[in-house]
Formats: C-alpha cells, structure tokens, sequence
C-alpha cells in the first residue's frame, strides 16, 4: 500500500493528532482486502473519513436529547414523554433503538449497547459483530475490544 499512499499524502487528506497510527494499520491491512489501487484506496479513505469525522469517532454516539431523539429515531420515541424518559441515556437509548434486530436481543438484553455501531465505518449488531468475531476467530466480546483499536476499527472497515 505504501507505493499507492504515502502517510504525508494521508496526513494531508486527513486532519487527526493520530494519524499515524492509522496510518500503520491501513498499510497492514488493506493489502488483505484488495483494497489495493488508487482508486480503492480513495475511495476507501473517502467513505472511512466520512463515516468517523476524520477517523476521530470508532464508537457511535448517542447521547441525545428529547427533541433529537424525536427527530432521529420517530419510529421508537413517538412522544415527548417517552423521549423524555430515554434522553441523555446513551446506554438506555442504545437498548431501544437496537432492541430486536441484527440478531440483538429485546431491550431488556442489553444487546443494544453492547453490540452499538464500533469501528470506522460503525459495525453494529448482534449478527455483524458474531460475523466478524468468526473471521477472526475470536469471541464476541473480544471482537468488542478489538473494535477500540486502530487496527479493529480498520478492519471492520476493510
């Protein structure tokens, strides 16, 4: 990857007191995903800085009050009360919005939080993380760990 990206070409493309660590694990993993021309690599990087404010956020954010909970998620705080109950509740909002689907349990489970978007292009989900804990052999949970690492949020990507 080196002879198609320079890390003073991705310093320049990308504002973040830590490029270079990612940096370093781009060039070692996207050899293993063929992305591997100038194109894919753009591309690539494009979508990855986009989806992680420059590679700043690898954990999904919701912290939300009442009004944007309405406004984001309609579908799950249909009244004022209801959002009111949930606001500024990262965890308990998770739960909700997450609860039944991609493979999580319902909202008493627990598995919204546990399995919320991680990585630079935000894995989330119950069946995405079980996904890529078995292609790397590794248990849910440590896929979990794996994702707060510059190399795990890289790899989700790939």
């Amino acid at each position: 990857m080196s002879t198609i990206l320079t890390r003073e070409q991705l310093k320049q493309m990308v504002k973040n007191p830590h490029i270079d660590h990612w940096y370093d694990a781009l060039e070692q993993l996207l050899d293993d995903y063929e992305i591997n021309t100038p194109q894919r690599v753009a591309a690539f990087i494009a979508q990855c800085a986009h989806e992680s404010g420059n590679f700043a956020f690898i954990k999904e954010n919701l912290n939300y009050k009442a009004a944007s909970l309405r406004k984001v998620f309609p579908k799950y705080f249909p009244t004022d009360a209801l959002a009111a109950q949930y606001a500024n509740k990262p965890e308990k909002i998770a739960n909700r919005v997450y609860a039944s689907r991609m493979g999580n349990g319902d909202e008493a489970s627990g598995d919204g939080w546990k399995y919320c978007g991680r990585g630079l292009i935000q894995l989330t989900g119950k069946d995405n993380y079980t996904f890529f804990a078995g292609s790397l052999g590794i248990s849910e949970e440590e896929a979990a760990e794996y994702l707060a690492t510059f190399e795990g949020a890289t790899q989700s990507a790939c």
